[in-house]
């Protein structure tokens, strides 16, 4: 048992329901758990006050196809076979609502699905067709496609409440809960298009940032705040006597008071999710997890978007509530990776991951019982596949507690018709304990050469755990 934790904290219980909340875009640091200087998310927050809030919770391949194939398949994209937007999941693969499902869990997928073919594995699902709209949105279900009228957040959170109340109630459920908001281009719901009118919505302390000394395929990135913006993030045509600094303030209160309109939405409609269990009295028996796809840029470094490997597009909200099992209020930090999410869902429902899901299951780290070889350093990769996709170059990286090596290469091995920016291959190391903004790269400083041996040889050694290749 955890120090001071009461009696029956990871104690066996039967299998839980889960309810799998994922927004799409959502940053940890535009949520207020995680310490928000620019909104309020409450409802979201009941998660952290009554469960856990991991803060090194990372994702392999920060775009939205490939996330969500890793959340499913428990895999890199490299064995998946889902490296780009492109690409679609195998149908025939395996994933863990198949697995759940053969556990003898009900099964629902709902909102955005975003990986092509038809959802497997599910006993039901309803689902958006690509990106889908954020105003009376079409969805796809078993009879094909219909037009819903109203707001797709709010849709979402109406079909997921349905399900749920018509559930087998012999069977434990696993529901994903996936949103499309707040991904780009931004459209709040009605009630809340005047919200944060007024108000100026505080800047990010590197919104100004002008790439001195990162690598130069960092630096011609294309999804810079106000530069790269259009007419449509913004609602209004950009103003041609302002640019640089100037234009980049501007663009910024637009699009960060559209991008927290959408998610406001997100957090009333998990207080909806949250007090059905409430009012259902299966709380006490349903983990309930709070996520994103992959983190998201708010201006840091003068961008939006994500794809790269700094923090605000690597990390993943994720707060957990499981009443017995995982106690109050209480924050991990052990790195984890959205390809254990799939171990640790059939770890809680009493099933072993097969043997080709690559993570490993953290419910020991969720109920603080952290286990003595856990994982100390993480692998990504960002495949591009368009040279036109925002210019940000293919690049892997490794990431420890107190540092981060990145390497920036040219074109992909095995990616057919890929293309890559004419750049040169390139490096960066942060030092993220005494530099957790990512403003000075140190890859050139002669003072950190045994640090870049160190981890370029732990970069090498995920590499060949993880079974892929270099570039």
């Amino acid at each position: 048992m955890m120090a001071g934790a009461t009696a029956g904290y990871g104690a066996p219980r039967k299998p839980p329901n889960i309810l799998y909340m994922m927004a799409d875009d959502h940053a940890a640091h535009a949520i207020s758990a995680y310490g928000s200087r620019i909104n309020k998310t409450p409802n979201i927050d009941r998660l952290a006050r009554g469960g856990v809030r991991m803060d090194n919770v990372f994702c392999t391949n920060s775009i939205c196809t490939p996330s969500r194939a890793a959340i499913l398949t428990g895999q890199y994209s490299h064995k998946n076979g889902v490296y780009t937007l492109a690409d679609q999941l195998d149908p025939k693969r395996n994933q863990v609502a198949k697995e759940l499902q053969g556990a003898g869990y009900q099964t629902a997928m709902i909102g955005k699905w975003h990986l092509v073919t038809e959802p497997q594995g599910f006993d039901y699902w309803n689902i958006l067709p690509g990106q889908g709209v954020y105003y009376d949105p079409v969805f796809i279900d078993r009879t094909g496609k219909k037009k819903h009228e109203g707001y797709c957040t709010d849709l979402i959170a109406d079909f997921s409440l349905d399900w749920l109340k018509k559930r087998d109630r012999a069977k434990p459920f696993f529901l994903m809960c996936h949103n499309k908001a707040p991904h780009r281009p931004w459209d709040p719901a009605p009630k809340y298009a005047r919200l944060f009118d007024g108000q100026t919505i505080p800047e990010p302390d590197n919104l100004y940032d002008h790439y001195e000394g990162k690598a130069k395929s960092v630096a011609d990135v294309k999804m810079r705040v106000g530069e790269d913006s259009n007419q449509r993030d913004v609602k209004r045509p950009l103003p041609a006597d302002l640019k640089g600094d100037a234009l980049r303030k501007w663009a910024y209160q637009y699009y960060i008071k559209d991008y927290l309109r959408c998610i406001q939405s997100v957090d009333d409609n998990v207080g909806r999710m949250l007090d059905y269990l409430d009012q259902d009295g299966s709380a006490g028996d349903t983990i309930v997890i709070y996520t994103s796809d992959q983190g998201f840029f708010l201006g840091d470094h003068g961008w939006y978007d994500k794809r790269l490997m700094y923090e605000e597009s690597l990390r993943m909200p994720f707060l957990v509530r499981y009443p017995g099992a995982i106690r109050p209020g209480s924050v991990n930090g052990d790195i984890a990776l959205n390809i254990d999410f799939a171990p640790t869902f059939l770890d809680f429902a009493g099933s072993k991951a097969p043997a080709e899901m690559q993570g490993r299951s953290f419910r020991a780290n969720l109920e603080g019982r952290t286990p003595k070889n856990w994982r100390q350093s993480m692998y990504y990769r960002y495949w591009m596949h368009n040279s036109n996709d925002h210019h940000v170059p293919g690049h892997y990286g490794v990431r420890t507690k107190d540092w981060k090596l990145i390497y920036y290469y040219g074109k992909p091995l095995g990616m057919k018709g890929a293309q890559e920016p004419n750049t040169e291959p390139d490096w960066e190391l942060f030092d993220m304990k005494n530099d957790p903004r990512e403003m000075k790269n140190l890859y050139r400083d002669p003072a950190h050469a045994g640090t870049v041996k160190k981890l370029q040889a732990e970069l090498d050694r995920l590499q060949q755990e993880a079974g892929d290749q270099p570039a």
